[in-house]
């Protein structure tokens, strides 16, 4: 074995260890992030469906600026994604594509989504989005960890509402809203479950 393989093995090992270390010294607050954001247990298989589930692993994990980063990309995906199942024009009459912001008014107006759900999805999308996604200097003084509680509270509202969805006694999965989920010829749903 070469200095090269001895050092590698000695820098892999060092890897492990301070990853299993710093696991073991922040499981109890990863485990009071995931819990205290009250998510969506179970959502339709969509295009986002896994982007929500990895912003919810990685809020937990404590990397709050991609959390809030994310958070903002699946508000605006999860309005879209209603915009387009509702068949409401995305674009004005001069040919300018809507804004986010002016969608969710559009959807809230039409009583498609609730007030608390259009406020929560206006919440993210105000949350300093373009400072942000830009690396403004806006960044240096903003408190990531709280607004990342707070924009992963309020995906779980857009969530709950859009994929709300109960179990019957039967075992079969009733969606309160079937126009967001994609129905198989048989009667069942592609679902993405939250379980953990």
């Amino acid at each position: 074995m070469n200095n090269h393989d001895v050092e590698g093995k000695i820098k892999r090992q060092r890897t492990k260890d301070n990853l299993i270390s710093d696991f073991s010294t922040s499981i109890d607050e990863r485990v009071d992030r995931y819990l205290e954001i009250g998510h969506q247990w179970i959502i339709g298989n969509h295009h986002f469906a896994t982007a929500s589930s990895e912003c919810i692993n990685v809020y937990r994990d404590g990397h709050f600026i991609a959390a809030v980063m994310m958070s903002h990309s699946i508000n605006e995906g999860i309005i879209a994604f209603v915009t387009e199942r509702v068949k409401l024009p995305k674009h004005k009459s001069d040919g300018n594509a809507k804004s986010i912001e002016e969608l969710i008014n559009e959807l809230e107006q039409q009583k498609t989504i609730s007030k608390t759900c259009a406020d929560a999805s206006r919440g993210i999308y105000g949350s300093y989005r373009n400072d942000i996604h830009h690396m403004n200097p806006k960044v240096g003084s903003i408190d990531f960890c709280s607004l990342a509680r707070e924009n992963l509270k309020r995906l779980a509202t857009i969530e709950r509402e859009i994929f709300g969805a109960d179990i019957m006694p039967d075992g079969k999965l009733r969606p309160h809203n079937p126009l967001y989920w994609d129905l198989n010829v048989d009667g069942t749903v592609s679902a993405f479950l939250r379980l953990e």
